[in-house]
């Protein structure tokens, strides 16, 4: 008795198309990847995910996340007392 066997895709699929890294979104940023882990820390930034040891941002999510930080009137911050 033979079992048949399931189909192979021609292609590889990508399963990570819509992700970025943590190295990736850092540089697209300008900013450090330390600077987005400590984002992370501190549940702020873009939401993230983990898989292993690396970090990953849904392009859409980051994408909103941008968008939700938009102001019409940036307020300045103030550095010591004023």
């Amino acid at each position: 008795m033979t079992h048949p066997h399931p189909e192979v895709p021609a292609e590889p699929l990508n399963l990570l198309a819509d992700w970025i890294s943590r190295e990736q979104l850092a540089r697209e940023l300008g900013l450090t990847p330390d600077t987005l882990a400590r984002w992370a820390a501190r549940r702020e930034g873009p939401p993230c995910t983990r898989i292993g040891r690396k970090t990953f941002y849904r392009r859409a999510s980051v994408q909103d996340w941008i968008h939700a930080q938009e102001q019409t009137h940036p307020v300045r911050r103030s550095r010591g007392r004023t």
